[in-house]
């Protein structure tokens, strides 16, 4: 049971690895390893970790790098990795500025390094939370839709719907003044379409049909 279990981690590493060692896709320095340094003896199990080394790292760089804003327990489970071992590697790669990470609630998220503003990494954030994700999604639908309407088509109470609409507005996302209105929805429809595999099947649904959602001005 453990060799099937450690086989799909290491196809799973490998597969995100292919993504991290593209390097300039990622942002950032390719982070420092203990091979570098020289500071692991030369055998034959040495040579074996370092290997291991290099492509857990690659792994987390390629997972960050297709899904921005994964908090960490999403990155570990999705690795299939360890906690010590998820937070060391985590650990080094900030260090090492491959990796940009932010506090977002009681999350931690993680970026590629340079790649995304603070406002993208808030809207990241946010689409990575079901509820607020769902609302995005129907607004930018929807933009004259109200809290009533997409508590009922996300099939959840309206209070429910009313707490995440106040974690969007404070991350400056929304406009409560007069109802609901997305600011800067262009953006948001950008990072939605961009990562919509990341965000399973309702973003990848948006992202079918996310030409009908622009608002193109030829004036502007």
């Amino acid at each position: 049971m453990s060799d099937g279990v450690d086989e799909r981690k290491r196809r799973t590493l490998r597969r995100f690895a292919a993504l991290g060692a593209a390097g300039p896709l990622v942002g950032g320095a390719r982070a420092t390893t203990e091979s570098d340094s020289g500071s692991e003896t030369d055998t034959s199990s040495g040579s074996r970790d370092r290997i291991e080394t290099n492509e857990t790292r690659e792994a987390i760089r390629g997972y960050v790098a297709t899904t921005p804003g994964a908090h960490f327990s999403k990155l570990r489970d999705d690795l299939r990795l360890g906690t010590g071992e998820t937070q060391y590697h985590l650990r080094k790669l900030v260090d090492a500025s491959a990796i940009e990470t932010t506090k977002d609630g009681e999350f931690r998220r993680y970026f590629p390094a340079g790649r995304f503003d603070a406002t993208d990494k808030r809207a990241l954030g946010a689409l990575r939370r079901e509820t607020p994700r769902g609302i995005v999604l129907h607004l930018l639908r929807e933009p004259t839709a109200t809290g009533s309407r997409i508590a009922d088509a996300l099939d959840v109470s309206r209070p429910t719907i009313s707490g995440a609409a106040g974690d969007l507005e404070d991350a400056g996302l929304l406009d409560r003044t007069d109802g609901y209105e997305l600011r800067d929805p262009e953006r948001l429809i950008t990072l939605v379409v961009r990562y919509a595999d990341s965000f399973g099947p309702d973003a990848r649904s948006f992202a079918d049909d996310a030409a009908a959602y622009v608002r193109y001005d030829p004036d502007r």
